[in-house]
């Protein structure tokens, strides 16, 4: 699996919107120097997350974006197939369609596998999972 600056960026983009929560819409601009991201990249990244169902925009001078449904209901899985499609590829190909005859044959449920792998990682954890994560190495110590 190939981590994109793209999924990477879209995974940080939602846990903002996510942790910025409780009814407070988070704005691109905001976003994108929080998080250091380019605003024009960071545009499209949002774009694609809007288009996949995960996030809400709002227009105006009050707008912004919040997520459509809970952080405890949206997946990394579900992040990173909205902004760059199969998780696991082989030669730019999902690894289901990567195809191998005579001794080679048997690489294919090897990269099913590691896509199985992968996909069973990215799709239990959640973005609330995450969050919690961040708040409890930040906790205070007494």
């Amino acid at each position: 699996m190939y981590v994109s600056a793209r999924s990477d960026y879209a995974l940080r983009a939602m846990l903002a919107v996510a942790a910025g929560g409780g009814g407070e819409l988070v704005k691109a601009a905001s976003l994108a120097e929080v998080q250091d991201i380019p605003l024009s990249f960071l545009q499209g990244i949002l774009l694609d997350l809007r288009r996949a169902g995960l996030l809400h925009s709002h227009r105006g001078a009050d707008g912004g974006y919040e997520l459509t449904r809970p952080a405890d209901e949206i997946t990394v899985g579900d992040v990173l197939r909205a902004v760059g499609g199969s998780l696991t590829t082989v030669r730019g190909l999902p690894a289901e369609r990567a195809g191998y005859h005579g001794v080679a044959a048997g690489l294919t449920d090897v990269w099913l596998a590691v896509h199985g792998a992968i996909a069973t990682v990215v799709d239990s954890t959640t973005l609330a999972n995450l969050l919690s994560r961040h708040s409890t190495d930040h906790a205070p110590t007494t």
